[in-house]
This record gives structure tokens, C-alpha cells and sequence, in this order.
């Protein structure tokens, strides 16, 4: 199903503490230019806006509006919840910091598997899912406080809960949505 730009908004997470890497991995260059710029890229041209959701002010230097999260040290199913709560769009492009060779036509892989029944539509790689490369509807919103609230902090079950589909990435792209988490993570890529 084709959703216009203008009924997506895009949503950066990037308040995790980054305890792996001992920096905040978003802030982190390569190829000249910062993770969360090069995600920022890959979302603009699917989006009319872009939320960056995190508690950092080193944020605000760049293009999109940076929020706070709304529950503190809760992970990234509270930061989910934090975009999608400050959202105006029915169609929200999630992705977190840590994928700096994300691009658009992985993205685009989201938004054409997208049905009005879906509620989520992520990506798998290597048989596993990435809940933070999807395509979220704003009706998460309300299940995602829910399990907040209950105290359960993982985002596969809200993936469990929620009529949620797969894109199962081609071996050509698996490469664009590795994680960069750790110092060697971020050495492997610069090879």
C-alpha cells in the first residue's frame, strides 16, 4: 500500500546509554558524517517530519525536533512510545542510532509491505527481527504504555502482541542494517 511522505513521520532513537561502546553511538563519524546524520538522509525523503527522541542536547544541532523521553532509563519500547506519543502521522518510520548504513530503499522495503490490517511491519535479517527498523502505526501507542506500565520493557513482545509482519532482507542488503554496538563493531565497518 502507498503512504505519501506526508502521512510518515520518521523517529530516531537515540537515548540509549551506549554502555558497550562508551560513547553515544549516534554522535559517532563515519565516512565523514555522524550515525544519526546518515539516518536522518535515508528518512528525509519518505517523511514530513522527523522526531529525534532522546534526552541528549547534542541532538538539537540537527535537522529534526528532538524530544525527550517521556519515560526515563525505560528502553527503547518507552522511546517507541515517546515518538509515536509526539507523532501527527498514522505511519511512523522507527530506527535507532546504531545503523549507520540504514538507506532509503530499505525503508521504502517497509512502507510497500505495509497493509491497513498491519500494525507493525520491521525488518529480519539473518532470521532475526530488528523491531527498531520498522514501520509502526500510531495505534501502538496505547499497547506500548500498557506493557510500560505492566513493567515489561521488551520490544519483541510488543511485536508479539500487535498483528505484525516481517521483510526479510536478501543477502545484498543484510549488510545495511548492521548493528554497530562495540568499538570492534564500529573497526569491522570501517574495513
Amino acid at each position: 500500500m502507498k503512504i505519501h511522505p506526508s502521512n510518515i513521520t520518521g523517529i530516531v532513537l537515540v537515548g540509549g546509554k551506549s554502555s558497550r561502546m562508551g560513547t553515544d553511538k549516534g554522535l559517532l563519524f563515519f565516512q565523514g558524517k555522524s550515525f544519526v546524520e546518515r539516518i536522518l538522509e535515508a528518512l528525509k525523503p519518505l517523511t514530513s517530519e522527523i522526531l529525534i527522541v532522546g534526552n541528549q542536547e547534542a541532538y538539537d544541532q540537527f535537522q529534526g525536533k528532538r524530544v525527550n523521553d517521556l519515560w526515563e532509563a525505560a528502553g527503547p519500547l518507552a522511546a517507541i512510545y515517546t515518538g509515536l506519543y509526539h507523532s501527527t502521522s498514522e505511519h511512523n518510520l522507527v530506527v535507532s542510532c546504531d545503523v549507520p548504513l540504514i538507506n532509503s530503499r530499505i525503508l521504502k522495503l517497509l512502507i510497500n509491505e505495509n497493509t491497513p490490517s498491519h500494525d507493525i511491519v520491521y525488518i529480519e535479517s539473518q532470521k532475526r527481527a530488528m523491531p527498531l527498523i520498522a514501520l509502526y502505526k500510531r495505534r501502538c501507542m496505547q499497547p506500548c504504555l500498557d506493557f510500560l506500565n505492566a513493567g515489561e520493557r521488551r520490544v519483541m513482545e510488543l511485536l508479539h502482541k500487535m498483528n505484525s509482519k516481517a521483510v526479510s532482507l536478501s543477502e545484498e542488503l543484510q549488510p545495511l542494517v548492521v548493528n554497530v554496538n562495540t568499538k570492534n563493531d564500529l573497526k569491522a565497518l570501517s574495513k
